[in-house]
């Protein structure tokens, strides 16, 4: 196991560095958030959001290996999966309440309890939805993009009432994978169809 993973991180560092300079000397930084991610359930209730930051990064790195800088519009981008990712996760773990509960594991759901945890994931999702509408202004996307905003909406209303039925593991799953696979497509396909057309 380790073994692996010492030569999977060499191989990142190494490809990264094949890109352009700032991903090479970043390339650390991104794998030590992502190991870090593993270890905040146990010492604090804010691991959604660790989880959120070490998905957020994404954007930023996919637009540096492109331009090798960093700019705004994925900034905005990157704030809006940090959103996304910890709304999403703080749905995901409402399931896990009495297990993390049980276990002394660090939880903002065992924190806060079930209905707050998930009034919370409401207002990230909408902060989640502002981004990607700031995100389409400052990167200067057109009307296409902005149409696949609505179905995202309508989405992540529907991922936030199938995920009121906290009793139902089927109707948490489906917010959680159904919907979240729902809003990634939409996007990608929002913003290819933009540059496209």
């Amino acid at each position: 196991m380790l073994i692996s993973l010492v030569l999977s991180s060499a191989l990142f560092v190494f490809f990264a560095a094949n890109i352009n300079r700032l991903t090479f000397v970043l390339s650390p930084v991104a794998l030590g958030i992502i190991f870090f991610y593993s270890l905040t359930k146990h010492f604090t209730d804010a691991t959604h959001f660790f989880l959120g930051f070490a998905l957020g990064i994404a954007p930023v790195a996919a637009w540096i290996a492109q331009t090798g800088r960093v700019q705004l519009p994925p900034l905005i981008l990157a704030f809006g999966v940090v959103c996304w990712v910890s709304g999403f996760d703080l749905i995901y773990a409402t399931q896990d309440y009495d297990f993390d509960r049980r276990e002394g594991l660090h939880s903002l759901v065992v924190r806060l309890g079930l209905a707050a945890t998930l009034r919370i994931a409401q207002g990230l999702h909408f902060l989640m939805l502002i981004a990607l509408i700031g995100f389409g202004i400052v990167a200067t996307l057109g009307a296409v993009y902005f149409a696949g905003m609505i179905p995202i909406a309508v989405t992540l209303i529907y991922e936030h009432r199938s995920a009121r039925a906290l009793d139902d593991v089927a109707s948490i799953n489906r917010a959680f994978f159904n919907s979240n696979a729902f809003v990634s497509a939409v996007f990608l396909a929002a913003v290819c169809a933009d540059r496209m057309l």
